[in-house]
């Protein structure tokens, strides 16, 4: 089902597919929840899930003004309840990583078990954490042109030979709006709190070839969340969920059934 649903100021976008215990699946922050098409279907033969845009992304429409990390985590909460449920098992990707940890720090009531792939940890800038991320600055103002470069950070070559097509995948970037400028404002903010406060049972997955967040990054988070598992993926990338989704899914699926 695909649909619109009033949370708080936010008229939200969304897709609900399945029966089960609800996921709420959140994107990276330059998607949509169209990331997710190739997942979903793993999904939702075990699970409710819900792949939602976040606020100025995709056709979620809302008020055009700053906003904070935290008011994502506000607008997730909103969405868990304004789709009938109490709370939701969710997984995050890349900067919808950051936006989960922050749904578990300020919402804790709401985070069933929590799957963090490809992301780094609050309340640390990426800046910080990821040496390139000087030069992935560069690529992306660089757009349409560095489009096939920027396509090898995000995709191991080896993958990018058997989906040519995504070699391009960057080229049709909209020129810079209003919109984008809060959006990428909106992936700089932080709160202050770290993970080690996380109290949800947490799975953190990381892809051996992901250069947009070193893996070692990822895989750091698992050692401060209490009781934290933590996986590896081998001969992956940044995107999981485009690369590899029965992979990841497999992955989520034992998680949160165990």
């Amino acid at each position: 089902m695909t649909g619109f649903v009033q949370a708080g100021e936010l008229r939200v976008a969304f897709e609900r597919e399945g029966e089960g215990p609800p996921l709420l699946l959140m994107h990276g922050a330059e998607a949509s929840r169209q990331m997710f098409s190739a997942l979903v279907p793993h999904l939702s033969k075990h699970f409710t899930v819900i792949a939602y845009d976040q606020r100025d992304c995709g056709e979620t429409e809302g008020p055009q003004r700053p906003s904070t990390l935290a008011d994502l985590a506000d607008d997730a909460q909103r969405l868990i309840k304004a789709l009938g449920f109490k709370r939701a098992h969710v997984f995050g990707s890349s900067f919808g990583g950051r936006v989960a940890q922050a749904l578990a720090l300020l919402h804790p009531r709401s985070v069933d078990h929590l799957v963090l792939g490809s992301t780094w940890p609050l309340p640390r800038p990426y800046e910080e954490l990821c040496p390139d991320a000087k030069r992935l600055a560069e690529l992306r103002s660089g757009l349409p042109a560095t489009a096939e470069e920027l396509a090898t950070w995000f995709f191991p070559e080896a993958f990018l030979q058997q989906r040519p097509e995504l070699r391009r995948i960057f080229a049709s970037a909209r020129p810079g709006s209003a919109r984008s400028a809060r959006r990428m404002a909106t992936a700089l903010t932080a709160i202050e709190r770290g993970v080690a406060d996380i109290v949800a049972p947490t799975l953190v997955l990381a892809g051996e070839l992901d250069r947009v967040v070193p893996a070692s990054v990822t895989l750091s988070m698992a050692g401060r969340i209490r009781g934290a598992d933590a996986v590896l993926l081998p001969g992956i990338g940044h995107v999981t969920a485009m690369q590899a989704p029965q992979m990841l899914a497999q992955h989520i699926v034992r998680f949160l059934k165990n």
